[in-house]
């Protein structure tokens, strides 16, 4: 159709050619504007049109939250779509996680337990640290520039679902006061926590996970090195610099983000679990200010001496959900938070945005082709919600952990080599989208999915009876350990496909091996102090957990063949520390 005697799909009113898209994306925020630029750089010529409600350009840095990438979003921002250039010039490289575990009043940084980088990653798994509104005002120009209709102060006031019709009909209103009509083969719903087609289509799911969080930037650095001159604290760092991490102050039932961004602002965060932080004590700057002072002395003082910068403060309320569907072959489509949204820790939103996208991006490309999209679009949104499901697990009633730094440390050095070995490794190699081709691998997930469920379950068991305080390594490096450097390097291998499947395999054994070897390792210490009835007591129901107990028995039927220190488990300081044959 290509000129104005055009009809609608009821036969009626005409319109014009500019309102005949291929694609019609409802959201101009970060899932909308990369999924238009990724389908438009897979199939040239696609007729998009973004729909955005609020104008542009945006606030640089007070825009929204989510300024943390890790390595499967900086792949997607870097590689997949295209932006190395705008990362390197406009956004900060970030300098890995880094956690610190509360000590006594945590008014001195130097005392305590600090997780982290003490070399810089290879550039090749490289994350940054984003200010949104800068790279959303990057996206919105380069799609001009490429010819994509992208139209903010644009209001979708209905979405008429025709799957039985050559298009949908979108009825939209401008800033301005004017209405129109846009009809689309496909709609992508970019809404956000707004999750217009969800709400429509009662789509919405509840989860087990309650946490809340507020935040706000303050106009100037916040550089946590300048929080003591300690030397041999400073001395820890052999190349890099700590306020480029994503800084995690950690405590009982919270943590505390410190996220430094290229414009020179700074985002600070705080996260909590309702049942032991209510969420009154932080739904006010002042409140909130209050709170730190309690709990983080020394960051609540820089922010006191800095409250004349401040630029915004937000708050969210029980924030994570999920949903019953995402995608459709009826032709529509759930991006990023519109469909799913779990929780801040571990910055998995930009993460799941590529992984949703690139499955988007498949589906759509291959329906407008005029291929049969109906298999497709099933084992996509089956995929893509085993992936999310999989990834709540992580956070739900784990909170209470983060005041216990031997529990918490050994849990993030879990979840990252989990992280980096599996989902990492198939993002890299564009493996999600032809998952219904493989398998071999979705038997993999399967296990994988197993092992986390039931490792999660002990982190929260072990940390429920093991809360003596406990010496340890004052800074435990993630490079510490030899598995976790190869892990973290082996994304970016470029795998042919049969070489792909002996690893990816190898990397669920390995998983499955290092979960045996988590739980056989605080079996031994909790059954070492016979005197302790919890402690006793908790053992015998692990001895008894055939789940568990087959774990172990990966880990032991390999250890002697190939000994695995377990070094990130006891996590001694240096003079107590035994050769761990993965040290480096």
């Amino acid at each position: 159709m290509t000129d104005t005697s055009a009809m609608n799909d009821c036969g009626a009113a005409r319109t014009t050619p500019d309102d005949l898209v291929d694609v019609a994306v409802v959201g101009g925020g970060a899932a909308g504007l990369t999924l238009a630029l990724q389908l438009l750089g897979q199939r040239p010529g696609t007729r998009i049109v973004v729909l955005e409600r609020q104008g542009h350009p945006v606030p640089e840095a007070t825009h929204k939250v989510g300024e943390s990438t890790v390595e499967i979003a900086g792949y997607y921002l870097r590689e997949v779509l295209g932006l190395g250039n705008h990362l390197q010039s406009q956004q900060l490289n970030k300098y890995g996680l880094r956690m610190f575990f509360s000590k006594g009043g945590n008014d001195d940084i130097t005392r305590r337990v600090e997780l982290g980088h003490s070399v810089r990653p290879p550039g090749a798994v490289g994350t940054y640290q984003l200010d949104r509104g800068r790279l959303e005002n990057a996206l919105g120009h380069e799609l001009l520039a490429r010819g994509v209709r992208f139209l903010p102060g644009t209001k979708v006031e209905s979405v008429d679902l025709r799957p039985d019709a050559e298009h949908h009909q979108l009825h939209v209103r401008t800033d301005d006061g004017a209405t129109r009509q846009i009809h689309a083969k496909w709609v992508v719903d970019a809404t956000g926590r707004a999750s217009l087609l969800k709400r429509r289509l009662g789509l919405a799911k509840k989860v087990g996970h309650r946490a809340n969080a507020v935040w706000f930037r303050v106009g100037c650095p916040i550089d946590v090195d300048q929080w003591s001159d300690d030397p041999d604290w400073h001395a820890r760092i052999e190349e890099g610099r700590r306020e480029l991490s994503t800084n995690h102050l950690m405590g009982p039932g919270y943590w505390v983000w410190l996220i430094r961004l290229a414009s020179g602002s700074t985002s600070v965060g705080i996260v909590t679990d309702p049942d032991l932080h209510g969420f009154e004590q932080l739904n006010r700057f002042e409140r909130a200010l209050e709170w730190l002072d309690r709990h983080e002395p020394q960051c609540a003082g820089i922010v006191r001496r800095h409250r004349d910068k401040l630029q915004d403060f937000r708050v969210m309320k029980d924030y994570a959900y999920s949903c019953e569907q995402v995608f459709s072959a009826d032709r529509w489509c759930l991006a990023g938070e519109a469909g799913v949204f779990l929780d801040p820790l571990y910055s998995p939103g930009l993460d799941l945005i590529a992984i949703s996208n690139s499955l988007i991006t498949d589906l759509v490309t291959h329906a407008l082709d005029g291929d049969d999209t109906g298999e497709r679009a099933a084992i996509h949104n089956q995929v893509f919600l085993l992936i999310a499901e999989g990834w709540l697990s992580i956070y739900e009633k784990q909170y209470a952990l983060m005041g216990n730094a031997r529990v918490m440390l050994t849990k993030v050095i879990w979840d990252t080599a989990v992280y980096w070995a599996v989902p990492g490794l198939l993002y890299f190699h564009d493996v999600l989208r032809h998952l219904g081709d493989r398998p071999d691998m979705v038997v993999g997930l399967a296990r994988f999915s197993t092992a986390s469920q039931e490792v999660q379950r002990f982190f929260r068991e072990w940390s429920a009876v093991d809360d003596e305080p406990r010496d340890q390594a004052p800074f435990v490096r993630f490079y510490d350990f030899d598995f976790m450097s190869r892990l973290h390097i082996g994304m970016t291998a470029g795998l042919a496909d049969v070489d792909l499947a002996t690893q990816f395999e190898a990397n669920i054994r390995f998983i499955e091996r290092l979960s045996g070897q988590l739980v056989a390792t605080v079996l031994e210490e909790f059954e070492a102090e016979p005197w302790n009835p919890a402690k006793r007591e908790q053992a015998r129901r692990w001895r008894a957990d055939e789940a568990l107990m087959s774990l172990v028995e990966v880990h032991l039927r390999e250890q002697e063949s190939t000994p695995l220190g377990d070094q990130w488990i006891r996590l001694r300081p240096a003079d107590e520390a035994v050769g761990t044959g993965e040290s480096r």
